[in-house]
């Protein structure tokens, strides 16, 4: 079997720990490099809502986050494209963020129960501390009134996957179990607009035209 070479022209920094979106851009047929920015997500949201008494739309707490994960990255990369990426969970008007227990975890899908809530997926290209390209794409998820009893069961099978993700599942996973319908772009969901980006990283020249 002959080896497969990347259909990319140069090297890209994915500023993220995240396989899902290191699998998506891999997939897609580019050269990347993943490295974490270590910023304390929790901590930053934090300090947006004290900054904004009105509170900051969830859609626009996933554009700022992606823009400093990749900012802080590209500071140690001279030269390098660099991407960052953040996706912020809205329901009611109300911003959820990554469980920290199970429990907390069940609690919320216990709210989503039959109702819809909608997926931001916010991306930015960063290349020496500056900021080339901002994306934002939204998706909408509506979840089947499932029972208290799946519910125990789906949390058995999904394990410490329910603490990896905004919305504590994974469609591409037992997480698909939960939902009647879902409208909206597969990688907006999986939390990195490829299309879009994929676009703009042909502008650049990092991907054959």
């Amino acid at each position: 079997m002959s080896d497969l070479r990347p259909l990319s022209l140069k090297q890209i920094v994915l500023a993220s720990a995240s396989k899902t979106r290191r699998g998506l851009l891999v997939a897609a047929g580019l050269e990347v490099e993943a490295v974490p920015s270590g910023l304390d997500e929790r901590a930053m949201i934090a300090a947006i809502a004290d900054d904004n008494a009105d509170g900051l739309p969830p859609a626009d707490v996933a554009a700022v986050l992606a823009a400093a994960k990749a900012e802080t990255v590209s500071q140690a990369r001279a030269g390098d494209i660099v991407i960052g990426a953040d996706q912020t969970l809205e329901f009611d008007g109300d911003l959820f963020v990554k469980p920290e227990t199970i429990e907390e975890a069940r609690s919320n899908l216990l709210r989503l129960r039959g109702k819809t809530h909608l997926l931001h997926s916010a991306v930015s290209i960063v290349r020496d501390g500056e900021s080339l390209w901002s994306g934002l794409e939204t998706a909408a998820l509506t979840m089947r009134d499932f029972s208290p009893q799946f519910l125990g069961r789906y949390s058995v099978a999904a394990g410490a996957d329910m603490l990896e993700s905004v919305g504590s599942y994974r469609i591409e996973g037992v997480g698909l179990q939960l939902f009647e319908r879902i409208e909206g772009d597969h990688t907006t969901i999986l939390g990195l607009p490829m299309l879009p980006l994929l676009t703009e990283l042909r502008k650049l020249g990092v991907v054959d035209k």
